[in-house]
């Protein structure tokens, strides 16, 4: 696969986190995709800046405080 291809990948968000990353994205001027793509990016940017590595506990649920 060449760098011009994007992978497609099935995502699960609850509606919470859903809401609240479309949130995110329209304060952005970013379209859900986007917003979610901009994050990864962003944090994967982050991640190879600090070599820390990935916290044992990232595959349990978040509890999000929003309204």
């Amino acid at each position: 696969m060449n760098e011009s291809q994007k992978k497609q990948v099935p995502l699960r968000l609850s509606p919470k986190l859903y809401a609240a990353i479309a949130g995110w994205a329209e304060d952005d001027f970013r379209s859900v995709n986007g917003q979610i793509e901009y994050l990864l990016t962003e944090c994967v940017r982050q991640r190879k800046k600090n070599g820390a590595p990935v916290p044992h506990d990232l595959d349990e649920p978040i509890e999000l405080d929003i309204e």
